[in-house]
């Protein structure tokens, strides 16, 4: 009996690991109903897809009208580098007009939601507060209040939502890569994360303006315990769950004057520069779609393969951000320093979020002290973010 008992749960135990994590645009029953009739407005780029189909075509199988496509950074496709503006253009595909929310504007008009009768969101986020989908999703939701549209979020799961970890930001420091006072790593869903938006009142809202009204399609299977591994790459330079896992730190590289392994294939998982002594790894960056211009393109790069390495999945590697700092000969050149000179417009620091994790890596301040002045800022963002969880949390 004891032998069948445990037969079971171990039976049991396979089928519950098993079970398929279904993002919210899966769940058509919950959302297809409130789509019906209405002229629809998409914010989406490659990674929208249910079953490796994408939610374009999807609806447009199902009979929806789409009035127009809204993209972010990368575009539809995601190809376009980093930072690159994307123009408007028609959609080859399926002729529907894509206007660029990462161009001209932030934003949709007036003028491109006039013929809307309702706002879909669903684009794929990595977790961290400089990948810049999640500033897309905060002027989405603002000029959907703006113009008295209900706005729609079909949710995704975050790879990396399994932790929150890195400092905070701080208001000198907001730029087009950290637009509010979270942490590197905040450990909520788009969905979570919109609430937060929300809930927080960190939404730009004219006075007078009507409540958003927010249509949340939570996520299936899914919990902030959950390794979630992405099947369509976010961006071109975030083409595999290592370097998705290895972003969270080796992102803070891009401030420095070190390739973070752009024009490779291996973005921000190969770190290194021509003037790094003792490393036998090398690789040469070099012009590639999606990144076709970036730092030391055609020089041999010295440093750290982290395709072999296995990134932390509860906290972002801080002792490999003092060593690299530390294996570089020229110490007083590592930063890209900008033109001013000025704390607040060294991109190091916008990427860090403050002026002072330059400053201790300078000082030869250990991860733990570090890592102790993050603490207060830190323990007040997770007792903040606990209140708009949609999952259970991993503690």
């Amino acid at each position: 009996v004891l032998t069948i008992l445990l037969l079971g749960s171990s039976i049991k135990t396979i089928a519950q690991k098993k079970i398929p994590i279904l993002p919210g645009a899966y769940q058509t029953e919950k959302y297809f109903p409130l789509l019906k009739g209405k002229r629809v407005s998409v914010f989406t780029n490659q990674t929208a897809t249910i079953n490796g189909k994408h939610l374009i075509d999807t609806l447009k199988a199902s009979g929806f009208t789409i009035q127009k496509i809204f993209t972010p950074e990368h575009g539809l496709r995601g190809t376009a580098d980093a930072g690159e503006k994307v123009s408007d253009e028609i959609d080859p595909q399926t002729g529907i007009k894509i206007v660029s929310l990462y161009g001209k504007k932030n934003a949709p008009d007036a003028n491109d939601l006039a013929d809307v009768d309702i706002m879909l969101f669903d684009v794929q986020d990595v977790g961290t507060r400089f990948y810049t989908y999640i500033n897309s999703l905060q002027y989405y939701m603002e000029a959907a209040i703006a113009n008295n549209k209900p706005l729609i979020i079909l949710d995704r799961p975050n790879p990396n939502g399994h932790y929150v970890d890195g400092p905070v930001l701080e208001t000198p420091f907001i730029s087009g890569v950290g637009k509010n006072p979270i942490p590197s790593v905040y450990g909520l869903t788009m969905g979570e994360y919109a609430l937060l938006l929300q809930g927080e009142k960190w939404l730009k809202v004219s006075n007078g303006a009507t409540p958003l009204s927010l249509t949340i399609i939570p996520n299936k299977n899914y919990t902030h315990q959950s390794m979630y591994t992405i099947d369509v790459a976010p961006s071109p330079n975030l083409a595999s769950m290592n370097s998705i896992y290895w972003y969270a730190t080796t992102c803070l590289i891009e401030g420095s004057v070190m390739s973070e392994g752009r024009g490779t294939a291996h973005a921000f998982a190969y770190i290194g520069h021509p003037s790094i002594p003792n490393k036998q790894f090398s690789f040469t960056p070099a012009p590639r779609v999606g990144a076709m211009s970036s730092k030391l393109y055609g020089q041999k790069c010295y440093g750290w393969d982290l395709t072999k390495v296995k990134p932390p999945t509860n906290k972002i590697d801080l002792a490999l951000i003092i060593e690299m700092y530390k294996s570089f000969p020229q110490k007083d050149s590592f930063f890209i320093r900008p033109k001013s000179g000025e704390p607040a417009a060294y991109f190091f620091n916008k990427l860090a979020g403050n002026a002072s994790l330059m400053e201790q890596l300078k000082a030869g301040i250990s991860e733990a002290n570090i890592r102790k002045s993050w603490e207060p800022a830190l323990s007040q963002f997770k007792a903040t973010r606990k209140k708009y969880l949609l999952y259970k949390d991993f503690e």
